[in-house]
C-alpha cells in the first residue's frame, strides 16, 4: 500500500516542478495560471464524493488502481497544451485523478489498519512524503536535462509500471470489509426497537468525521501556507539567501516525513489522540518561532517544530474518520482537508498585505492549536 502513497506523491511533485515552463508554454499570466491550477482542485473535490460510493460498491482496492492509472496517465498531458483553457481541461483530468486516488487510497489503507489492529496509518503518508521529495529532486535535478514533456512522461510511465506491479499484489489479496459499514447492516437488520439507538449512533457518528474533518482542514491549511510562503518569508522578512530559504523548506518537508516514520510507533506508544494533542501543540510552537524570529537559525529551528508537529495530524484524522464513516468519512474529511490546503495560501496572502506576512503566518499556529483541541472533542464521541 506504501507504493501507492509514494506514487501519488511522486507524480504531483513531478508535475509541480515544471510549472513555471508549461506557463511559460501557455503564455499565461499569473491570475490566469491560477485559475488554470483551480481546476486542479476543482477536478479533486468534484471526484471525491463519487469515488466514495464507488468504494462502497465495488472495493476500495480496484478503485485505487484505477485512480493512479489515471492519474498517471493524465500527469504528461499538460505539457502538450497550447493555451490556457486546454491547460485547464487536463488539469481537470488530473484532479479527479488525484482526488480519486487519494480517497480510495485511504479507504484501502484504513481497512489495512483495520485488519492489522495497528495505527500505521502515518507510515503509509511517509510514502507519499518521500514520494513527494524523490519527484521534487529529481525534476529539479533533471530540470536541464529533459524538457517538461520528456520528465512528465517519464514520471507517468514509472506511475504506471509501479501502479501495475502494486495493483496486482493487492487485488491478488483477500479483499477486506469497508470498515465503517458494520453500523449500517445492523440498523437495516435490527427491528424497530433498534432504531432509534442506530440512528443515534448514525448521527453521532457524522458529528465525530465532521469534527475529524476540521481537524484536517486545519493541519491543511498550514501546509498548504507553509508550502507556498515559507521561501517568500526566509527572503523577505528574515533576509536568508535564496539557497538558504529553499532548504527551509526542504527542512520542513524532511522533519514531516521523518516525524511520519516515526508516527506508527509515536501512535503505539502514546495513543493517537495524544499524538495528535502534542503533535498540534509543537506546531503552534514551531509556527510562531518561524514567524517571530529575526535570525535564520531560529526561523529553520521553527519549520522543522511545524514539520515534525503537523506530520501525524492529517493521517490519523484520515484514519479515524474513515474508521467511523467508511469511504464516505474518508471522502469527507479528505475534501474538508484539501480545501485547507486551497484556502491556506491566498488567505495568508491577503491577510500579510493587510499587515505583514510573519502576523499573518501566525494564524497557522492558531489552525494548529485548533487542531490540536479538537481530538479532545472527539474523544468524547
Amino acid at each position: 500500500m506504501t507504493a501507492f502513497f509514494a506514487v501519488d506523491g511522486l507524480l504531483f511533485a513531478a508535475w509541480v516542478v515544471r510549472i513555471p515552463d508549461i506557463r511559460n508554454q501557455v503564455s499565461a499570466s499569473h491570475g490566469a495560471l491560477g485559475l488554470a491550477l483551480l481546476c486542479v482542485s476543482a477536478g479533486a473535490v468534484a471526484t471525491m464524493p463519487v469515488v466514495s460510493r464507488l468504494c462502497l460498491r465495488y472495493g476500495s482496492r480496484p478503485i485505487t488502481v484505477a485512480s493512479l492509472a489515471l492519474l498517471a496517465v493524465s500527469v504528461p498531458l499538460p505539457a502538450h497544451t497550447h493555451s490556457v483553457p486546454a491547460l485547464g481541461g487536463v488539469l481537470l483530468l488530473f484532479g479527479a485523478g488525484y482526488g480519486g486516488a487519494n480517497v480510495a487510497m485511504n479507504s484501502a489503507a484504513v481497512e489495512i489498519v483495520s485488519e492489522l489492529g495497528r495505527p500505521v496509518m502515518p507510515s503509509f503518508h511517509a510514502g507519499y512524503s518521500l514520494g513527494g521529495l524523490l519527484g521534487a529532486g529529481a525534476g529539479g535535478l533533471l530540470a536541464g536535462t529533459l524538457t517538461a514533456a520528456q520528465w512528465l512522461a517519464a514520471a507517468g510511465l514509472l506511475g504506471l509500471a509501479v501502479t501495475a506491479l502494486a495493483g496486482a499484489a493487492l487485488l491478488r489479496s483477500p479483499a477486506a470489509r469497508p470498515v465503517g459499514t458494520a453500523s449500517a447492516a445492523a440498523s437495516s437488520s435490527g427491528g424497530t426497537a433498534s432504531g432509534t439507538a442506530s440512528g443515534s449512533a448514525s448521527g453521532a457518528g457524522r458529528v465525530l468525521v465532521l469534527l475529524l474533518g476540521l481537524t484536517a482542514l486545519c493541519t491543511a491549511y498550514g501546509e498548504g501556507a507553509i508550502a507556498d510562503w515559507t521561501t517568500v518569508h526566509l527572503t523577505d522578512d528574515v533576509h536568508a539567501g535564496a539557497q538558504v530559504a529553499a532548504a527551509g523548506y526542504v527542512a520542513y518537508a524532511l522533519a514531516m516525513t521523518t516525524g511520519r516514520i516515526g508516527g506508527t510507533w509515536l501512535s503505539v506508544r502514546l495513543g493517537q489522540h495524544r499524538v495528535m494533542l502534542l503533535g498540534g501543540f509543537t506546531a503552534a510552537a514551531g509556527m510562531l518561532l518561524a514567524a517571530l524570529a529575526p535570525l535564520v537559525p531560529l526561523a529553520l529551528a521553527g519549520f522543522v517544530l511545524v514539520g515534525l508537529g503537523l506530520a501525524n495530524l492529517f493521517p490519523l484524522a484520515i484514519a479515524q474518520a474513515g474508521a467511523a464513516g467508511g469511504p464516505r468519512g474518508v471522502a469527507l474529511a479528505s475534501t474538508l482537508g484539501y480545501g485547507g490546503m486551497l484556502i491556506g495560501p491566498p488567505v495568508i496572502g491577503f491577510l500579510a498585505d493587510a499587515t505583514s506576512l510573519p502576523l499573518a503566518l501566525t494564524t497557522v499556529a492558531a489552525a494548529a492549536v485548533v487542531a490540536a483541541l479538537l481530538p479532545l472533542a472527539v474523544r468524547r464521541h
